[in-house]
């Protein structure tokens, strides 16, 4: 077999940036001058200048004939993330069916070079489906781990099951990745979604666990830069548990807000002040960048994580890009949630989704989806749960009945996704969710201000965070506390609402079959400690033609 490959820059869909002009002393300097925040992070290695591979490995995006390969190599101990130094350098890859490495299937080499900063993919062809391989990067001598990935099944094959571990909002400063490790020690994933804020770009200190750093940022400052932006990357791939849970699976990741800035729409973001931080499109297009060279993703359209990727007749999943061409959220100056002129996706966007669920021949259509779309309204919170609630949501705290950064805000858009799906009778259409650091399971009604009484247009699994801060740690009360009180009044005012868990952080497990599409929620013991546990806590499914949510009591 062959494999065909492209450089970092042309695998992203991006074309590659011409490198600065440097000379030895400005690379020098740079390399000093960042050589203090991300040292501490950085794992040991060699007293040699060998190459290393100090970030992992990690695979994405399966194809039933392909999966892309990540890895970044420090060439030599001068060119760490960010600093625009160190040597252009040969790495190889090596594809193999089993773990020994004794029947290799495909091959290859790129230049990592610091214009990529020394990223490199190999987007490999030419492989059967839903087959388990192993592949390694090698460079100067030294050998990556190991790592196993797994293509996707043919486009017209029977699948009996598919299995995929979920999560997003992982704070490296509120805690430690252990969702990350539980996923891994399963063994039997199919994939991994991470529906975004895969890292966090606060500066140390301002959004960490009930106001405790945990660990440190690195950088210290709020990432505005380039640099920054792939300094912070690299922190986030040093981390042990996440590293294994690239070892062990591919992935399939879209991006929500905190990979540029909180609540980031196409033009700013609450958190970034124009002049001050820079220009808001230079910012955007270093976190853009150093996300394509920082993580396993084949963007089918450069610039953005939309796109599409199919699992034989079972299953296919649209993975939406929420931040790229939105409106900026609603408010006075910004206009009505139900302006028709206002918009979540874009409208081309919207129409590829519509295409796509309307031509999709599968059993189930998935939605990668960063933000909440079922309608959720306060109800009567009591002033003391609401402000935190608000200040969660980013909400203002004199009451207001949207989440005006989730699809809530947007109201035209949603109504045409809806309209369409009903209209067309699309059935079995699965929104799975996260962002909102609560665990969800919800249907998705026509009309909230009716139902049950209207339809129910699809179904949604949300999943709560890794270790951002949900209503308890706001609240700063004991966990569990807020919700037992919350969750009955959320429920009451938002009756296609069917489950929803307020105050604990973990992750889901997504199980599919002909029969049903069924999350499993699981729960850390305490995501400050590196050696939390994880435990099932509620099961809920959606049976093939209800576009409903019904509880089922025990995990897959």
């Amino acid at each position: 077999m062959t494999s065909r490959y492209r450089s970092a820059e042309a695998a992203n869909g991006l074309d590659p940036l011409p490198p600065r002009r440097r000379t030895v002393v400005k690379a020098a300097a740079a390399a000093a001058v960042l050589a203090g925040p991300l040292a501490a992070a950085l794992p040991a290695r060699a007293a040699t200048d060998a190459p290393a591979f100090l970030h992992g490995v990690a695979s994405g995006d399966p194809l039933p004939d392909g999966v892309l390969l990540w890895t970044r190599v420090t060439p030599t101990p001068e060119a760490i993330p960010g600093s625009g130094a160190g040597p252009d350098t040969e790495v190889s890859w090596v594809v193999a069916r089993d773990k020994a490495f004794s029947t290799i299937v495909a091959k290859g080499s790129t230049t990592a070079t610091a214009a990529s900063d020394h990223t490199v993919k190999a987007d490999i062809r030419g492989l059967a489906p839903a087959t388990d391989y192993w592949f390694r990067f090698s460079a100067g001598g030294t050998d990556s781990p190991a790592a196993r990935t797994r293509t996707a099944p043919a486009a017209d094959a029977d699948v009996s099951g598919l299995r995929f571990g979920v999560v997003s909002c992982a704070n490296w400063e509120a805690g430690y990745f252990s969702a990350y490790r539980h996923l891994a020690a399963r063994n039997d994933l199919d994939a991994w979604l991470h529906l975004g804020d895969y890292i966090y770009e606060y500066k140390s200190g301002e959004y960490a666990a009930r106001g405790k750093v945990v660990r440190p940022h690195a950088p210290a400052n709020e990432i505005l830069t380039l640099a920054d932006y792939r300094i912070r990357h690299a922190e986030y791939k040093t981390d042990p548990d996440l590293q294994a849970l690239h070892l062990k699976a591919p992935v399939v990741a879209i991006w929500d807000d905190h990979e540029f800035a909180d609540n980031a729409w196409s033009g700013g973001a609450v958190n970034h002040t124009e002049g001050a931080e820079g220009t808001w499109a230079a910012r955007q297009a270093a976190a853009k960048q150093a996300y394509f060279e920082w993580m396993p993703v084949r963007p089918a359209i450069a610039g953005t994580t939309y796109r599409r990727l199919r699992f034989g007749k079972l299953a296919d999943l649209s993975l939406l890009d929420l931040r790229s061409f939105r409106s900026q959220q609603a408010s006075t100056a910004s206009g009505s949630v139900d302006d028709p002129e206002r918009t979540l996706t874009g409208r081309a966007q919207l129409d590829w989704l519509k295409a796509g669920l309307k031509a999709s021949d599968t059993r189930w259509r998935l939605v990668g989806n960063s933000v909440m779309i079922s309608p959720f309204s306060f109800g009567s919170l009591s002033a003391d749960l609401f402000k935190p609630l608000a200040k969660l949501l980013g909400l203002p705290q004199e009451g207001i009945a949207a989440n005006t950064d989730q699809w809530d805000g947007y109201t035209d858009d949603r109504r045409e996704l809806l309209a369409h799906l009903r209209s067309n009778a699309i059935g079995n259409t699965v929104f799975l969710t996260g962002d909102i650091h609560m665990a969800w399971a919800n249907d998705v009604p026509v009309d909230a201000g009716t139902y049950p009484l209207s339809a129910s247009a699809a179904t949604e699994f949300v999943v709560t965070s890794v270790t951002s801060d949900n209503l308890d740690d706001i609240v700063k009360v004991p966990e569990g506390t807020v919700s037992a009180i919350a969750s009955p009044v959320i429920k009451a005012a938002n009756r296609h609402v069917h489950w929803v868990d307020t105050d604990r952080h973990g992750y889901g497990v997504l199980d599919i079959t002909a029969d049903r599409a069924q999350m499993d929620y699981y729960v850390l013991s305490d995501r400050t400690s590196a050696n939390a546990t994880s435990s099932w806590t509620r099961s809920y499914r959606t049976r093939s033609g209800t576009q409903k949510i019904e509880r089922t009591y025990d995990p897959v």
